[in-house]
């Protein structure tokens, strides 16, 4: 009894990494750079600020297209952990966690027919994030809530205000500042190119209309009202 306590200590504490490693990445994409970064700029930041104009616009992407940068990083990390003989359990739920953050995410913007019975169920036991709690990143200034896997992460770290001093710490290190968000409102013009994006896509992944949103972000968005 004791040996399955642990290890279900330890898997939840896996899922809590994981949730934490993806926040951090997600912070630092929506952070620092722009879309010209080089190698970054295209393949990260991008897509990011184009997710933060147009939320359901990734939504019509599949797995691998979500997810691909995410499974070679997860090849490197099980090539390595097993070259230096310390591959366990531990690591390959970790890689699973991870490559699928972005599915995961995924979920979080869309209706609950999207999603099917089985996503759903997932995020109404709070196993998986809710479409409520991601919407709180998704209200400006879009600062806060960056872990995107559960429900258990997000809450300690806004407690502890740990992405603000983050923040701090990177400025009085490098003289970085955060990176605008012409998302949020009175942050400035959309930039052309998203703006042209937007006209070229099919209406159906960046509509962010009522009929189109999950209940819990309509929700989400009659609280800022």
């Amino acid at each position: 009894m004791s040996s399955f306590v642990l290890i279900c200590a330890q898997a939840i504490g896996v899922v809590v990494l994981a949730d934490f490693i993806s926040g951090l990445v997600h912070w630092l994409e929506d952070a620092y750079g722009t879309e010209t970064t080089p190698l970054v700029g295209p393949l990260m930041i991008r897509p990011n600020i184009v997710h933060h104009h147009y939320p359901r616009h990734f939504t019509k992407l599949n797995w691998w297209q979500s997810s691909w940068d995410l499974v070679l990083l997860g090849i490197v990390l099980i090539g390595a952990t097993a070259w230096a003989d310390v591959l366990t359990w531990h690591v390959g739920l970790f890689v699973a966690i991870c490559v699928n953050a972005n599915q995961i995410h995924k979920w979080s913007h869309q209706t609950r027919a999207e999603n099917g019975r089985i996503v759903s169920f997932l995020q109404d036991m709070h196993l998986l994030q809710t479409p409520r709690q991601h919407g709180l990143h998704h209200t400006d200034p879009k600062n806060t809530y960056y872990c995107p896997i559960t429900n258990m992460v997000n809450p300690v770290l806004e407690f502890i205000g740990f992405w603000p001093k983050m923040e701090a710490a990177v400025e009085a290190l490098t003289g970085a500042t955060r990176r605008t968000d012409t998302s949020n409102r009175g942050e400035g013009p959309v930039p052309a190119w998203v703006a042209e994006l937007r006209r070229t896509s099919p209406t159906h992944v960046h509509d962010l209309s009522s009929a189109h949103r999950p209940a819990a972000m309509k929700a989400t968005d009659a609280e800022r009202s």
